[in-house]
Order: structure tokens, then sequence, then C-alpha cells
């Protein structure tokens, strides 16, 4: 809707020769506007080349009482061959949000001309504009509609990719687990159950005792192939000290290794049978060297 203003006032004086400024507005609707809305309304004012716009005379940008902040303002002039023709555009938003639909004002102008060394105010009306509620007050009760609102269920997510990674990781993280298992605790304990004393200890445990003799023959065989396993060769009595000098854990069984030899001379290449048992003393032999392997 464009509507046209004639409004001229002198301060100071008069100015008779000169024809008033011609105010003429497009204004927006007048209704169906709520709370965040931008209205713009556009000024256009015809004058002759005597009259020169005051800039100070426009409206600044910010609020406009509570119900409109004035947004932006754009002034345009274009000169015709006797007159100029000035072009405002004020953008305002509604930043009242009322209980009931109400009738507010758009502010009014004044804008101020200077002619001769004096000037004339031309003044814009208010126009009205109706803001309505965003919601009523009063909601229907039916289902959906009341004060309290059910939660709204959260969105489904697709976390198929997430799991695969998920088990991918688990898978990966398992592997490693085993690996460092089998590093600190499987080999470890393949070594020492592959150790020369480790396994002949173990043998002398299971040796049977219904027969001493063949316990005890059976118990030098393991000892002398304990030793021979451990030397990485055929160990003789001779070659005890070079041994014990390259493995110092057995130090401490120097004397008991050369006893071992004396009495496996006695047990195998001597007709008559040794006067004492061996056996216990064989099997604490097997016992400290499996000790000495250990520590070595």
């Amino acid at each position: 809707m464009r509507r046209l203003l004639l409004a001229w006032a002198f301060v100071g004086g008069s100015v008779p020769a000169q024809t008033a400024p011609t105010v003429g507005t497009v204004e927006p609707r007048a209704y169906g506007w709520q709370l965040g809305d931008v209205v713009v309304r556009q000024v256009f004012i015809d004058a002759t080349e005597d009259f020169t716009l005051d800039a100070d005379s426009l409206p600044r940008p910010g609020r406009v009482g509570s119900a409109f902040e004035l947004r932006r303002i754009d002034v345009d002039s274009t000169r015709s061959a006797s007159a100029r023709q000035h072009r405002l555009r004020l953008e305002y938003q509604v930043f009242l949000s009322p209980q009931a639909v109400r009738t507010l004002e758009l502010p009014p102008l004044t804008l101020r001309f200077a002619i001769n060394g004096r000037s004339q105010d031309v003044r814009v009306d208010a126009w009205p504009v109706t803001v309505a509620p965003l919601v009523p007050v009063d909601v229907s009760p039916r289902r959906g509609l009341g004060d309290l609102q059910p939660d709204t269920p959260p969105p489904a997510i697709d976390t198929s990719a997430t799991q695969v990674r998920l088990w991918a990781c688990a898978g990966a993280a398992a592997l490693l687990g085993l690996a460092l298992l089998h590093l600190h605790v499987g080999l470890p304990w393949l070594a020492r159950r592959q150790r020369p004393f480790e396994a002949a200890w173990r043998a002398l445990r299971r040796l049977p005792a219904a027969d001493a003799a063949a316990r005890r023959r059976a118990a030098f065989e393991q000892l002398h192939g304990a030793l021979n396993r451990s030397a990485d060769a055929a160990l003789f009595e001779g070659g005890v000290d070079d041994f014990v000098a390259a493995r110092p854990a057995f130090a401490p069984l120097r004397n008991e290794l050369h006893q071992f030899f004396e009495r496996s001379r006695a047990e195998f290449f001597t007709a008559a049978a040794p006067a004492d048992d061996s056996w216990p003393w064989l099997r604490d032999l097997c016992r400290r060297a499996r000790d000495a392997e250990r520590a070595g």
C-alpha cells in the first residue's frame, strides 16, 4: 500500500517561493506478525534541489521501545532535472511475544530539511502492526497438547560401522595379548621344560620304587644324559672342571660332580653292587643341579 503525506513546518520563518517536500510510503501489512519477524517500511521523499536532507535527523539502528528493534536503515538519493528523491528503507524486527493478539505501532519519523539557512521538518506518521502470540494461552487438553509433553525418543543411529571397528580392535588386542602371553609365559615355560636337568628331575620323580637297583641305575643314566646335553658333548670326569668353568652356576657342585662319576663307575663297571643306596643322594644332586641350571 502506498499513501502520500503532505507535511511541512518551518523553524524560524517561512519559505514562500519553494514547494514543500512530498512524502510517500510503502507500508508493510498490518497483521500476521510474530516474535522474530522482520518488518520492512519504505519512505519516499520528493523535494526540489533547494531542500537538503539533514542526516542527523535520520533514525539510528537500535531498540525502539520494548517491541521493535531497528536493525538497518538504507538511504538512497536520486536526482532529476529540478528535483531530488530520497528513498529510505527501514528494517525492523519484532521483539515482543504477547499473550494475546496486540496492535503495536511502528514509530513515526521526523525528517529535517535545510533550505536557505533555515530548516523544515517533514513528518511520517506511525504505522499499526498487529503481533500475534507464538502459542495460545490455553492449550487444548487433548493428548499430545497438554502442559507436560512426553520425551521425544532419541533418533536411532547406525552403529554397525562402529561395531565392526570395535570388533576389529578387540581382535587385534586379543592377538597382541596372546603374543605377549606366549612371549613372557609360554616361551619361558617351554624353555624351562626343555632344560636338561629340569627334564631329568621330572624323570626321576616318575621312577618306580619297586626295584631299588633299577631305579638307581635309571637315575645315573638320567643325570649322565643331562650332563651331556648341558655340555653339548659326552662329559667324563676329566671334563668336570672345564664344565664348571664354563657354567659358574654349577661351581658349588664341583665336588659332587666328581663324586657322581666315581659312583657311576662303581655302579656300571664293578661286579659287586655298591655298599650304600645312592638313590637319595642322586635325587638331591639332580634337584640341586636343576636349581643351578635355573640360576644360570
